[in-house]
């Protein structure tokens, strides 16, 4: 075997562990009381949590109170045992946004070993295969490709779901999913440090041998986030966000690609190309870290593929402006829009990126608090939106609750309406979004959207998406709401011991149209066609997936409509389009059959006009529209 010699500075998991024993009986004590707070007056998913799961974290964290109030600090256990058992508590729920964050020295560090593994199938029989290595890493017959058959002595089948069901999972998919990542990267953030501190794979090796592989756990600093979380800002209170998803999507880039990881959200001075995708090319974009475009070619024809990655950014519109560059140089006829593993983000971006596909408007999903005088004396304190964060329109339904007993408040959305609908739609050929059960949160909402707005098909490669429908604030953002913009007398937030963290769900999400007031929350998205990962799929770039994505999109209409004005008429160059109305500044001023390919139509007045609004009909049915903005 030889070590890797990666820039990743690392130590093993035992010599870490040695230097993380630091929180006091009362650090203990207080971190517990806090959860309560947050379980009991925060928690949005509680009662539903409690009906389809069948627990009660409450009284779980009401007795490990009581069980810390008659420890003494001689008598009160290592730290790794307390950290485990909040940690399954919060757990126990199956809510990704619901997290205890451990402290120093484990905030912002992962546990890994030097390979990946994924699954894949042959027939229904299930494989796991390494996918990628650490850079010098090397031991005999092992690499990309070799199949392992047995974890510590398990079955590798076996062992995946031992430890699926020690992490939170909305559905069985999800839990499996998450159970197989976690095998081989660990957030410390999130997830307390493994029991051992070796595992023994047994594998295949390249040359048909049977072998078995001792490594041991390593600890290294993950890459920053974007996005500060606990701040009080748009992006902080639109978070959707899968904490553990996005950390191991990180750790993923610092450990085997590199050349991927960027200082920044947005990278100004990349060097740009506005010429379309030459088929089987990518296209370079100033923010690899969120997407990766390319021309794909499959059996069914040449396609556009986008990867997005992330919706973890701070600027949403420039999020949208990249991602309609993108697709402005990808072939037109036909998009794979590829978003496994996004474990979300900020919201205003996931629901923001879905009218740049459809002429339809864009109903962002509402969202409900639960009804408590805690969230209730929040959002008093910001409903006259003194920050910059307006909860105004929560406030009526949750006063009225409080007298009505209503479980939940009013629904109104996050996502701002004009925003949602400001651009409208770039992309007019047909889309295929794909999807996993490690699509979560706001990746849960764009993929909701996508499929209530009717945009496209969705190709899942498991049963469900991770089923996460909610916005999810931290323990200080919490805190912060309540003593900004004065401070309140008798906060119950106090400050978390260690560097410690708490995330809680704090307002759920609703689907829209024909699913109208359904919980994304453990339902998820469950797609219209379902594709077995083969092993081409996880060793040769997808190849079969993109097949299948590429037969979905063959022979679905591809359309046209392109727009110029000038200072008296408007001319319309159009595919697969039989009328046309047009809109100036919101008002209706013609509406024209359209019969030839180009269309000219007089217009007084649209050279000054500042919106131009051509919706496009086939069949009576709007199946196109374009928004033009101007100065």
């Amino acid at each position: 075997m030889t070590e890797p010699t990666s820039g990743v500075a690392k130590q093993e998991l035992h010599d870490f562990l040695r230097a993380a024993d630091k929180l006091t009986l009362e650090d203990r004590r207080l971190l517990v009381q806090q959860a309560l707070v947050l379980i009991e007056q925060n928690y949005v998913h509680l009662p539903l949590k409690a009906a389809m799961h069948a627990v009660n974290p409450v009284q779980r964290l009401r007795l490990l109170a009581v069980r810390l109030s008659r420890q003494t600090p001689q008598t009160m256990g290592p730290e790794w045992r307390f950290h485990s058992e909040l940690s399954e508590i919060f757990h126990s729920v199956r809510d990704l946004h619901t997290n205890y964050l451990l402290p120093l020295p484990f905030s912002g560090r992962i546990a890994f070993l030097p390979y990946l593994i994924e699954e894949h199938y042959d027939g229904d029989q299930r494989h796991y295969v390494v996918t990628r290595t650490l850079q010098d890493f090397s031991a005999p017959g092992f690499g990309p490709g070799v199949e392992v058959t047995h974890w510590n002595g398990i079955p590798i089948d076996r062992a995946v779901d031992i430890n699926a069901s020690r992490f939170a999972g909305s559905n069985p998919a999800a839990r499996h999913a998450r159970g197989l990542q976690s095998m081989t990267i660990r957030p410390l953030r999130v997830h307390v440090p493994p029991d051992e501190s070796w595992v023994v794979l047994t594998y295949v090796g390249q040359d048909g041998i049977r072998r078995e592989l001792s490594e041991t756990w390593r600890v290294s600093d993950n890459l920053p986030p974007f996005v500060n979380a606990d701040e009080l800002s748009v992006a902080a209170t639109a978070q959707g966000l899968d904490l553990g998803a996005d950390e191991i999507s990180r750790a993923i880039k610092l450990l085997y690609v590199p050349e991927a990881v960027t200082p920044r959200e947005s990278l100004g001075g990349a060097e740009l190309t506005a010429e379309p995708a030459e088929a089987g090319a990518d296209i370079p974009t100033s923010m690899p870290a969120f997407f990766r475009a390319r021309s794909v070619v499959t059996p069914s024809g040449t396609y556009g593929h986008i990867r997005v990655f992330s919706f973890s950014v701070n600027d949403p519109d420039a999020f949208v402006r990249e991602f309609c560059r993108l697709i402005g140089l990808l072939p037109q006829n036909g998009l794979v829009l590829d978003v496994r593993d996004n474990g979300g983000g900020h919201i205003f971006a996931s629901e923001f990126l879905l009218q740049t596909m459809t002429p339809r408007p864009i109903v962002p999903e509402p969202t409900q608090f639960i009804t408590s005088n805690l969230n209730l004396r929040i959002c008093r304190q910001h409903q006259e939106n003194p920050s910059g964060i307006d909860l105004g329109p929560w406030c009526p339904s949750m006063e009225q609750a409080l007298e009505t007993g209503a479980v939940f408040s009013g629904a109104f959305s996050i996502t701002p309406a004009g925003g949602a609908n400001a651009l409208g739609q770039q992309y007019f050929g047909p889309v295929v979004l794909i999807t996993n059960a490690l699509c979560y949160s706001a990746t849960d909402i764009f993929a909701a959207g996508f499929q209530d707005h009717k945009i496209g098909k969705v190709l899942g490669t498991d049963d469900n998406t991770g089923a996460g429908g909610a916005n999810v604030w931290t323990h200080e953002l919490l805190k912060l709401l309540l003593e900004l913009p004065s401070p309140a007398p008798q906060t119950p937030y106090k400050p978390l011991p260690g560097g410690a963290g708490m995330r809680v769900s704090v307002r759920r999400t609703l689907r829209v149209h024909d699913l109208a007031g359904t919980p994304v929350e453990d339902l998820g998205v469950v797609p219209d066609f379902r594709h077995r990962m083969t092993r081409r799929d996880v060793l040769q770039g997808n190849e079969d997936l993109l097949a299948r994505a590429g037969e979905i999109l063959a022979g679905q209409p591809v359309r046209r409509l392109d727009v110029q004005v000038s200072a008296a008429q408007v001319t319309l160059t159009t595919a697969l389009v039989d009328r046309a109305d047009i809109y100036l500044d919101g008002r209706p001023v013609a509406s024209v059959d359209v019969t030839q390919q180009v269309t000219t139509v007089a217009v007084q007045g649209a050279g000054a006009a500042h919106v131009i609004r051509v919706e496009g009909f086939q069949g009576g049915e709007l199946v196109a529209a374009r928004t033009i903005l101007r100065p």
